[in-house]
């Protein structure tokens, strides 16, 4: 396998990073936002124009707990655990795709590897739990054969 799970789990957490900036960034504006409808306007627009800037700031903030949350997740997977079959954690090659079975985030590229980061209660997730090399799991009319576990 020439991934290496330690790449991925440090890959992954600059991009939860970068998302958790923007998404801080945009908690600032919005509440700077919100806050000068209280200056600019009166009456019903104002309290339109202030409503709607709140809900977005609070759907910012459940974002950026969302993505706190999985990084906490991501940071408990020990980079250097070596598994017999697939568990929590599971850098996985197949002769489709390459997992990490790990947060659902979707597709990274990783020196120059493709490796889809999924959710164990993801439904290719749940078929490859418990499996180990060289065996096979069908999934969307393909037969995926498990090559390496790290």
């Amino acid at each position: 396998m020439r991934m290496n799970k330690k790449l991925v789990i440090e890959h992954l957490s600059r991009l939860l990073d970068e998302k958790i900036m923007v998404l801080k960034s945009n908690r600032r504006t919005l509440t700077e936002v919100r806050d000068n409808e209280t200056k600019c306007t009166v009456g019903d627009k104002y309290e339109t124009g202030r409503a709607m800037a709140q809900m977005e700031l609070e759907k910012c903030q459940f974002q950026l707990t969302k993505t706190e949350d999985l990084k906490t997740i991501l940071m408990q997977i020990n980079p250097t655990k070596a598994s017999e079959s697939v568990t929590f954690g599971s850098l996985i090659e197949t002769t489709e795709d390459n997992y990490f079975l790990s947060i659902a985030f979707g597709r990274i590229i990783v020196t120059g590897e493709s490796i889809f980061c999924i959710s164990p209660v993801s439904p290719i997730g749940k078929m490859l739990l418990g499996k180990s090399v060289g065996e096979q799991v069908n999934f969307q009319d393909k037969k995926i054969k498990i090559k390496a576990i790290q």
